[in-house]
């Protein structure tokens, strides 16, 4: 026996409606290169995107086809969000920090038939129009010049739609069709492709306005910060768009005191990004107070949140951090550090402790651990496991994969790579990516937990741990400190004394093994590059002394 309730088709469309009807009046701003404000209305945008629809099938663009952008975040930028998927179409983010041939690869992996570029990033792809000979490129600006240069003749977005029509024409869609495509960064071999439905879209839009997910309410003036290239911004523009939040966008402007400028002047009570850019922000407002007191909630994730981190939000500024964890293949939110009622009641330094860990599964999906035999592990808070997740958001396969291979278990759910522990009021902790755990003498180093106790120097900025192989320990661990601005350079013994209070003897680095540099190389989406300080670590090596069987 089937229920007799109606067939709601979940699609983006939907999202978008809602919010012109429900709140047209809200605005969404965005920060423009010039560092000035452009301000418009849900029920503007709307607008913009009904005569956007009318170009994309003017251009030719059709169900099914890839429409690339390549682009910061702003209103632009979420107008396209909503008119490539209303048309059938699927939309690919491309990520602007990509190197060339990774570009080139993932251009044409996708098929994409139009990519729309802002302005000020026209001159990283223009060395590539050439070998996307299929690809027509449209550039965002807000005035309107005409073709670009260096592009094969672009077109022009504003000129684009002061001659479209503005009609509600949007198609019959079915809730499964793609509505977005994303890649991951590619760090173990050729990125590889993500292709959310129209379904997962919706439905990841719902679970991100719920109060123990990313609480995305029309009550919030919200800022991600985290690009809209990235994992679809963590879902921020659909569940703001959905649920009639107030959107803030920083466009290109991503450092500490644009960003805490743009908190104070917006009344800004909501943001997300990553630890390092809220370091950036808070060492910002330590050399120029502003009055960021509208700021309650701030969801941190991408990488390991440190605990003096959290808690010096709480203290200086009164903001609560709320540490997430997601994958691009989980569309991308996972779980929340959202605290349960009985961690409530536990002292403010056993509050802040579960804080720090990712958290809790959020409501629709599911989360288990495997041992290396695929056998299933308790919640005991000890039991150490590749965390692996399934639900209505997460990925089933790769795009242009037949089967789902090696990345997903033989009942389906997915392997995130990820070492954890799950305790039993369901608090995950991840210990490292399993590539980044340190072996040393047959125990294992977790590089984030000593990544995380080394941030509680006051003296460093950033830190990241790696492996070097070791004649006697199998490995050794490897601590890179960035020195912060203005304070004095922590010195390694000092370092390794802060680690010996989590550590054990064994655990800790040597202090020829802790190096201060100028930066962390990091990842296209923000992440420390452990793949070329690894290398380096190769390389030194490899340039040992002749009795130890390298070269001088």
């Amino acid at each position: 026996m089937y229920g007799q309730m109606m067939r709601y088709p979940l699609t983006v469309p939907a999202i978008l409606r809602r919010a012109a009807r429900v709140f047209p009046d809200k605005e969404v701003v965005s920060r423009r290169e010039d560092e000035g404000l452009a301000r418009a209305t849900y029920g503007e945008v709307y607008r913009r995107v009904l005569r956007l629809m009318h170009v994309l099938r003017e251009l030719g663009v059709r169900p099914g086809d890839r429409v690339g952008t390549f682009a910061w975040n702003s209103q632009r930028h979420l107008e396209l969000y909503f008119a490539i998927p209303s048309t059938g179409a699927v939309l690919h983010t491309l990520n602007v920090r990509l190197g060339r041939n990774e570009l080139r690869y993932i251009v044409r992996h996708a098929d994409d038939r139009l990519i729309f570029v802002d302005r000020c990033l026209v001159p990283l792809l223009a060395p590539l129009a050439a070998e996307l000979a299929r690809v027509r490129f449209v550039v965002l600006d807000d005035a309107r010049r005409g073709a670009e240069q260096g592009l094969g003749g672009a077109l022009d977005y504003e000129t684009l739609l002061d001659g479209a029509r503005e009609e509600e024409r949007f198609p019959e869609l079915d809730e499964n069709q793609a509505a977005g495509l994303c890649y991951t960064s590619g760090t173990t071999g050729e990125p590889k492709g993500v292709l959310y439905s129209h379904r997962s879209t919706y439905l990841h839009a719902m679970g991100s306005g719920m109060v123990d997910s990313m609480a995305v309410s029309q009550r919030e003036t919200v800022l991600p910060v985290v690009p809209m290239f990235h994992a679809n911004a963590w879902g921020f523009p659909h569940a703001a768009v959905f649920t009639g939040a107030k959107l803030v966008l920083p466009g290109p402007h991503l450092a500490g005191e644009p960003l805490a400028d743009l908190i104070e002047r917006e009344r800004v009570t909501l943001a997300a990004g990553v630890p390092t850019v809220w370091n950036l922000v808070l060492r910002s407002l330590q050399k120029k107070p502003r009055d960021v007191s509208s700021l309650q909630n701030m969801i941190v994730g991408g990488s390991a949140v440190p605990l003096a981190l959290i808690r010096a939000w709480k203290e200086r500024h009164g903001v609560t951090v709320t540490h997430a964890w997601g994958m691009t293949e989980t569309s991308p939110v996972g779980c929340c550090s959202r605290l349960r009622t009985a961690t409530l009641a536990l002292p403010e330094q056993e509050q802040l402790a579960a804080r720090a860990k990712q958290g809790i599964v959020v409501p629709g999906l599911e989360a288990r651990l495997e041992d290396g035999q695929g056998q299933e592990l308790a919640w005991d808070g000890k039991s150490l496991g590749e965390l692996c997740v399934r639900g209505p958001w997460v990925a089933a396969r790769y795009f242009g994969d037949e089967q789902p291979g090696e990345a997903f278990t033989p009942d389906g759910w997915f392997r995130t790579g990820d070492v954890a522990t799950i305790d039993p009021q369901g608090y995950i902790e991840i210990s490292d990516r399993k590539r980044d755990l340190i072996k040393s003498r047959g125990e294992w180093i977790s590089s984030l937990a000593m990544e995380g106790a080394a941030l509680g120097h006051a003296g460093v900025l950033e830190a990241a741990v790696t492996g070097r192989p070791d004649a006697l320990r199998g490995e050794a661990p490897v601590l890179w400190i960035v020195p912060a601005d203005g304070a004095r350079p922590p010195a390694p013994a000092e370092l390794v004394a802060l680690l010996a209070q989590r550590f054990e003897k064994w655990q800790l680095p040597k202090l020829d093994d802790v190096r201060l540099v100028a930066e962390i190389p990091k990842t296209s989406v923000g992440k420390f590059d452990k793949k070329l300080l690894r290398k380096r670590l190769l390389q030194e090596q490899a340039a040992v002394s002749p009795r130890d069987g390298g070269s001088t």
